[in-house]
C-alpha cells in the first residue's frame, strides 16, 4: 500500500495527456471537460470543482488519480470561474445564453457527465466532488445505478431552501468517503448522520488543519499525503479498482 501511495503522490501531472471534450446537458448547455484516458474499457472517475473554480482544480491530481485504475473526467460546471490559469468554459457559455449559474443549476451538468462517461465504458462511475459539487454529487448518486461510489470533499448545506442535503442522504445506497478539515469534521458528521454506518467513511487529517475541498490533494497542502492515503484505503475497501 505504501508503494502505491508513493506512486500516486509522486506522479507528475504532465506525464499523461489530456483531451478537451464537450457534451450537452439536459437543457442543451454545452459542457466542457478535460478527459484523462488511457483505456476506454476502464471505468471513469468524474471530478467536479468547488465554487468559482474550473476543471483546472484537477490539473495536478487527475493524472495521479488514474493510478487507481480509472480514466478521469474533470468537468467545468456552470457555476464557476477559473483556477490554475484554466477558465471555466461551461460557465462562460451559460452566461452567454443567460442560463442560471447558481450552485444547484450545476446538478444538470453532473447528471450529463455521468451519462457521457457511462456510455464510454458501460461501467458505473465514481463521483468526486469539491465543496458545493460534493453535496450535489452525493444527492445525484443516490439511487443511480450508473454511480458506484462517491468521494465528497467538504460537502455542506450550500443551497439555502432549494435543497436540504441532509434529508437527501436518508436511506443512502452507495459507499461514501467524506473528507474534510478538522474544523469541518463536527459539521459534516452531522450532515451525514443518515448515511448507513457500513457505507460511510469520514476522514479528517491528524497532522494539520487540512484544506477545504479537493485542494487538500494538492502537493502544496501540508496534509495532502493523509488525504491521498484515505482515498487509497477507500478504494481498496470498496474494490474501487475493479
Amino acid at each position: 500500500m505504501k508503494t502505491l501511495l508513493f506512486l500516486i503522490c509522486s506522479l507528475p501531472y504532465f506525464v499523461i495527456s489530456q483531451e478537451l471534450v464537450q457534451f450537452y446537458s439536459s437543457d442543451s448547455l454545452l459542457i466542457t471537460a478535460h478527459l484523462y484516458e488511457n483505456d476506454q474499457s476502464k471505468p471513469y472517475l468524474l471530478l467536479f470543482h468547488q465554487a468559482e473554480y474550473s476543471k483546472g482544480e484537477y490539473k495536478e491530481t487527475a493524472p495521479r488519480l488514474m493510478n487507481l485504475g480509472y480514466n478521469c473526467l474533470a468537468v467545468d460546471l456552470r457555476s464557476g470561474n477559473q483556477v490554475n490559469y484554466i477558465q471555466n468554459e461551461t460557465a462562460k457559455e451559460a452566461k452567454k445564453r443567460n442560463l442560471p449559474t447558481n450552485y444547484i443549476s450545476a446538478k444538470k451538468d453532473i447528471e450529463a457527465a455521468i451519462e457521457y462517461a457511462y456510455q464510454k465504458s458501460k461501467k458505473p462511475v465514481v463521483l468526486l466532488g469539491s465543496s458545493y459539487s460534493a453535496s450535489l454529487a452525493l444527492c445525484v448518486a443516490k439511487g443511480n445505478e450508473k454511480v458506484k461510489a462517491v468521494i465528497a470533499f467538504s460537502p455542506g448545506e450550500y443551497f439555502q431552501n432549494e435543497l436540504k442535503v441532509q434529508n437527501q442522504l436518508k436511506n443512502y445506497d452507495k459507499p461514501v468517503l467524506i473528507a474534510c478539515t478538522q474544523r469541518e469534521y463536527p459539521y459534516v458528521t452531522e450532515l451525514a448522520k443518515y448515511i448507513p454506518e457500513n457505507l460511510k467513511t469520514i476522514f479528517k487529517p491528524q497532522e494539520g488543519q487540512g484544506e477545504h475541498g479537493s485542494k487538500a490533494l494538492w502537493s502544496n497542502s501540508p496534509t495532502s499525503k493523509e488525504y491521498w492515503l484515505s482515498i487509497l484505503m477507500f478504494f481498496n475497501k470498496n474494490n474501487g479498482k475493479n
